[in-house]
């Protein structure tokens, strides 16, 4: 793909730059491959842009440099404060007093993944400040996926939904903890503050922002339509200063609009949902973030070795969060049952990972891309396996119709129209 890029370079001057152009054929043939495989499949788009991008790194396609940098961080960084922003906009803390269970189901799934990964990678010989980088990373879920893959099968239960909060606060801690982490890696930290000192900067300074985040859309929302498309402006507008700032100033941009989000449920407590008219938008974005994160996953080597490290870190992960979720689950409202596709539903990794790697390269030139050559493959793998177990998780818990099922449907309702 290089050469041929290279031949046509020469005599092709797109006013744009052929970045763009590269980027904009990638995402129509996304955007066409999501919709293809949806409809005969019955699986979410996610997959099929997932498929794509790992398509094109795997073909050499040179649109995305790793580690990333610039613009490309920055959207991605954008993409996924979006997802958190709405994804925080949905948790009512009044209900964790009222269903306390839920953070300790969060809680508990959160420490055993990080300790059981930890532990079973250092058991197979890695190195202890890797093994403790990829355990944090490991916590992490993927609301981003969850979000998509609920939307396209048009999911709702109680499944869905403590599936969507527990994804949303074990990102919470992730981010928390490897924004934390990251600039100390190399530094051995013998005191209680030293160790806690990081955290609270990060938790600061995102706080603060979210905060200013969540004051100005409440602001806003006093004359101004939930509904209107100049308030889904001005929301997207605010989430990418306030992500600029949040990286600025030393906090977590993701952290601080899931923060915001958080805020602004409790600051406005008329039920809203994310705004129609910011449907397209947001699709492009979400599409280009999840084909930006398969384009640089794919782009990891493949070693016996690896393989090996990347198939323990996920079997752990998927163990770990179940046993979490399961040991909690008395008193929490649901079955045994149901608490077991909860915790498959929690299987994705995708962009937030991908930030939290980032992270850990960009603060450690020599451990970074250590954590990168194991956590890279992971990604990618429970990017495309993660959204269909997600999918089997929720049909099988019963809050949505199958995929043949809503193809009969749909296809009988076209013929009687």
């Amino acid at each position: 793909m290089d050469e041929v890029m290279a031949i046509w370079a020469e005599w092709v001057k797109p006013s744009a730059g052929l970045p763009t152009v590269q980027w904009s054929l990638l995402l129509a043939l996304a955007a066409a491959a999501g919709h293809l495989l949806q409809r005969y499949s019955g699986l979410p788009k996610v997959v099929g842009y997932s498929l794509v991008g790992t398509l094109a790194g795997l073909a050499g396609f040179s649109g995305a440099a790793w580690p990333l940098q610039g613009v490309a961080l920055f959207l991605l960084q954008l993409g996924v404060s979006v997802v958190l922003f709405e994804s925080g906009g949905r948790i009512a803390l009044r209900w964790f007093r009222h269903n306390p269970m839920v953070l300790l189901q969060s809680l508990l799934e959160s420490v055993l993944t990080a300790l059981a990964v930890y532990y079973v990678l250092r058991w197979l010989d890695v190195r202890a400040n890797v093994a403790e980088g990829l355990g944090l990373i490991a916590m992490a879920g993927s609301p981003a996926v969850l979000s998509r893959v609920v939307m396209d099968t048009r999911a709702a239960g109680p499944v869905t939904e403590r599936a969507l909060v527990l994804s949303t606060l074990s990102t919470f801690y992730a981010l928390t903890l490897v924004s934390a982490r990251a600039g100390t890696l190399h530094s051995e930290q013998t005191t209680v503050f030293g160790s806690l000192y990081p955290v609270m900067v990060v938790l600061g300074v995102s706080f603060v922002v979210g905060a200013l985040l969540a004051l100005s859309l409440r602001s806003a929302l006093r004359f101004m339509s939930p509904t209107s498309e100049n308030t889904s402006i001005v929301l997207v507008t605010l989430i990418a200063a306030a992500t600029a700032l949040a990286a600025h100033f030393g906090g977590s941009a993701p952290l601080a609009a899931l923060i915001g989000g958080l805020m602004l449920k409790q600051l406005y407590a008329r039920p809203w949902a994310w705004t129609r008219q910011l449907g397209a938008a947001a699709t492009l974005l979400t599409m280009l973030m999840f084909v930006l994160v398969s384009v640089v996953a794919a782009k990891a080597e493949w070693n016996p070795s690896v393989v090996g490290l990347v198939g323990a870190l996920v079997l752990t992960r998927a163990v770990s969060k179940t046993v979490g979720v399961e040991l909690a689950n008395p008193g929490s409202g649901t079955s045994w049952r149901q608490a077991f596709w909860v915790a498959c539903a929690m299987s994705p990794m995708s962009a937030i990972a991908l930030l939290l790697v980032s992270e850990f390269v960009s603060s450690a030139s020599s451990l970074g891309p250590r954590i990168a050559s194991i956590a890279l493959p992971a990604i990618l793998m429970m990017e495309i396996l993660g959204a269909m177990i997600t999918t089997f998780a929720i049909y099988r818990a019963g809050e949505s119709a199958r995929p043949l099922e809503r193809r009969d449907s749909l296809a009988s309702g076209d013929a009687r129209g």
